[in-house]
C-alpha cells in the first residue's frame, strides 16, 4: 500500500530536532510520496536539501504563500520566476489569498496569485491553493483565469459542498487532510457526495494534527488516521483510499 502525502512542510523549523526519524515513521507506514509546497525564499535552501536526501520520495513545488506577500512581494515573485527557468519543479504552490490574519495586502495577494498562475500555465503546471477566509477572492481570480489550462489542487479544502462543486469546475482536486476528522470539521458530512476520484490527501505538517494529535505537532504518517478516515466516509477499504488518492496525485502531478 502506497500513500500519498500532497502537502506537507517537512522543511518547517518543527522537524529539526528529528526530520529523519519523523520522515522514516512515515516511510514505514508505506507514504512513500512527499510533495512539499513552497513559501518564500528563505525556505528554498532547506527544500532543495531535503530533496537531495530523498530523491526518490520528495517532490518540490516553487511559489509565494500569499500570508508572505508583503513589501517585498514583487522580489519575491521575481525569485519564484528564477527558480523556474534553472530547476524543475511539480507545481505552483502554494498560492492564493488569506484574509484570517491580515488583508493589509489583499491587492498584493490578488496580483501575486494571478501572477503566479500565468507561470503555472507558461510551465504547464497545477497550481496547489491556499484559501483562508477568502473564498470568494480566490473563486474570482480562477474565474478571470479559468481555462484548460488551469488545474491543480485546492489545498486543506474547509468550504462548504456548494463550494467544494464551485472548487471541482475550476479542475481543481480537493486536498482532505485533518480537518476531516475533526469533530466541528463539517466536510465529513458531505464528503460522500463527491466522488473519491476528485480527492487527494495531506497533512499540511507540521499543521493541522488529525484526531487522535489534534492540539499537536503534525507529521506525515498521520496521513494514515486521515485515510482511515476517508475509507469511513466512502465505505470502502483503506488500501482502496490508498491507491486511488495516490492515483488521482499522479493525474495532478504528472509523477
Amino acid at each position: 500500500m502506497i500513500l500519498t502525502d500532497t502537502h506537507t512542510h517537512l522543511y518547517s523549523e518543527a522537524f529539526n530536532e528529528d526530520r529523519d526519524e519523523m520522515i522514516q515513521r512515515a516511510l514505514d507506514l508505506g507514504i512513500k510520496r512527499f510533495f512539499i509546497p513552497a513559501i518564500d525564499s528563505n525556505y528554498n535552501q532547506a527544500m532543495f536539501d531535503l530533496k537531495k536526501r530523498y530523491p526518490e520520495n520528495v517532490h518540490l513545488m516553487s511559489g509565494l504563500h500569499p500570508t508572505h506577500v508583503k513589501e517585498n512581494y514583487q522580489q519575491e515573485l521575481d525569485i519564484v520566476k528564477q527558480l523556474l527557468t534553472k530547476h524543475s519543479f511539480v507545481a505552483i504552490g502554494e498560492i492564493g489569498i488569506d484574509l484570517y490574519w491580515d488583508k493589509t495586502f489583499l491587492k498584493q495577494q490578488q496580483f501575486a496569485f494571478r501572477e503566479q498562475i500565468k507561470l503555472a500555465k507558461l510551465y504547464q503546471l497545477p497550481i496547489v491553493i491556499h484559501c483562508r477566509d477568502a473564498f470568494d477572492e480566490v473563486f474570482e481570480v480562477l474565474e478571470m483565469e479559468k481555462g484548460e489550462d488551469l488545474f491543480g489542487i485546492f489545498h486543506c479544502f474547509t468550504g462548504t459542498l456548494e463550494q467544494a462543486k464551485q472548487a471541482l469546475s475550476f479542475q481543481m482536486k480537493l486536498g482532505i487532510g485533518g480537518v476531516a476528522t475533526f469533530k466541528n470539521g463539517k466536510i465529513d458530512q458531505f464528503l460522500d457526495q463527491i466522488d473519491i476520484s476528485n480527492i487527494v490527501l495531506e497533512t499540511d505538517a507540521p499543521y493541522l494534527a488529525p484526531a487522535p494529535y489534534r492540539g499537536k505537532r503534525n507529521e506525515s504518517a498521520y496521513l494514515m488516521e486521515v485515510a482511515a478516515k476517508l475509507a469511513t466516509i466512502y465505505q470502502i477499504p483503506i488500501e482502496q483510499v490508498a491507491e486511488i488518492t495516490t492515483q488521482n496525485s499522479k493525474q495532478v502531478f504528472g509523477v
